[in-house]
């Protein structure tokens, strides 16, 4: 295999404690599609290329565990209105799922790799997308087929609303059963909406004991609107994940720091949604896990931009730098149970965010400016950039 040298690195981010530290320049040998050294630039091995990233900042590619990418059809009359005062429901799901259902194939794939591709320039290498905006039997397998061709992690959300024509009683057996059935093999996580004018908490409790006897994963949607069940559910379930968690009582803070459950929020979500800022220094110094993702979808959020997430995680919930980059990383590698990303420690997968700026700071204090350099992902430089030259080692 090819062995690849990143070198002059002024600023490199491991989340290794054994890592190197201290002034730069550092390395980072790839070898293959893994992380095979990190350490001072005097000191790195000979290999077969090199590229000298001049001065920039190199951390691990964003970790984005919480997406809704497969649909069709847009939202845009409702942001307006919602813009103009109208206060955010989750009812406009109702719209996204007549799109999509109306939608083919290939145009629901094509969306999605636009979607993806849109995230892996802005320095996201692993990412997770949901089913949850076909609500039928035939919607929700082809949904998560095609997002198993594209994405690292799938997610089951039949239980996103209940359709129109059905009761909840009946479409609870619905994606307990049959539905499940048809996803199963294409998904390793299953998700539910446990909300007020979504599913309660016995609701969200059976589906999430159904998608364990098939054995996937754990996540909820829980506490975005206000107070309710949804952490306690996941913590009671041992989900993986409970996700928006913005609405926390000082036992929900509790639960979180006593369990492995990772409190996973959406800080874009709740900017465009008006509500408040999501409590990441309050989780953090409970000794919750914490994560942060996009929740990119074409309602609520309709944004891939991890590097946005890191900011308003700085200036509006009073994370420093650090803890909201290994939020963006390392939390979310928690959050799907992961080990090979989210970090360079060695033997990790090599997904590399080189910034262009020297260090991490640059993300909080530039909001909403373009800051990544180039990417690699599983060893792979999957975003090039003009200023980076690549010679013979």
């Amino acid at each position: 295999m090819t062995t690849q040298l990143i070198t002059g690195i002024t600023e490199l981010t491991t989340h290794d404690p054994d890592g190197p530290t201290g002034p730069g320049p550092f390395a980072l040998v790839v070898d293959g599609d893994r992380v095979a050294w990190t350490g001072p630039a005097r000191d790195a091995p000979a290999c077969d290329t090199a590229v000298d990233v001049e001065g920039r900042a190199v951390l691990p590619g964003w970790v984005d565990s919480h997406t809704h990418l497969v649909f069709a059809g847009d939202r845009r009359e409702e942001f307006a209105q919602r813009a103009a005062g109208r206060p955010y429901t989750a009812a406009g799901i109702r719209t996204t799922v007549t799109a999509t259902r109306a939608a083919s194939d290939a145009d629901l794939a094509a969306r999605l790799r636009r979607h993806v591709a849109e995230a892996v320039g802005q320095g996201t290498t692993c990412l997770e997308t949901k089913t949850g905006y076909g609500l039928s039997v035939a919607d929700e397998a082809r949904a998560a087929r095609i997002a198993a061709e594209e994405v690292d992690e799938v997610t089951f959300l039949g239980a996103h609303l209940t359709p129109a024509d059905t009761t909840t009683d009946e479409y609870l057996d619905l994606v307990c059963g049959p539905m499940l059935d048809a996803v199963a093999d294409d998904v390793r996580w299953i998700d539910v909406f446990c909300e007020e004018g979504a599913f309660d908490a016995d609701a969200a409790a059976r589906v999430l004991a159904a998608g364990a006897a098939r054995g996937l994963g754990g996540r909820v949607h829980g506490n975005q609107l206000g107070p309710g069940p949804g952490v306690r559910v996941a913590v009671e379930a041992g989900a993986a994940s409970v996700d928006h968690a913005t609405h926390l009582t000082d036992a929900d803070v509790d639960a979180l720091a006593g369990s492995s459950t990772v409190a996973t929020l959406l800080p874009a979500c709740d900017l465009v949604t008006g509500q408040p800022a999501p409590p990441a220094r309050r989780l953090t110094d409970a000794g919750a896990t914490v994560a942060l993702a996009s929740n990119a979808n074409p309602g609520s959020c309709y944004t891939t931009s991890m590097a946005l997430c890191v900011s308003l995680a700085v200036l509006r919930s009073g994370l420093s730098v650090d803890e909201a980059v290994r939020a963006a990383t390392l939390g979310g590698a928690r959050a799907l149970h992961r080990e090979d990303v989210g970090h360079l420690r060695v033997g990790a997968r090599a997904d590399l965010h080189v910034l262009d700026a020297p260090t991490v700071v640059d993300l909080a204090q530039r909001p909403g400016v373009p800051l990544t350099a180039a990417v690699w992902r599983a060893g792979r430089r999957v975003r090039p950039a003009p200023r980076l030259e690549e010679a013979r080692a």
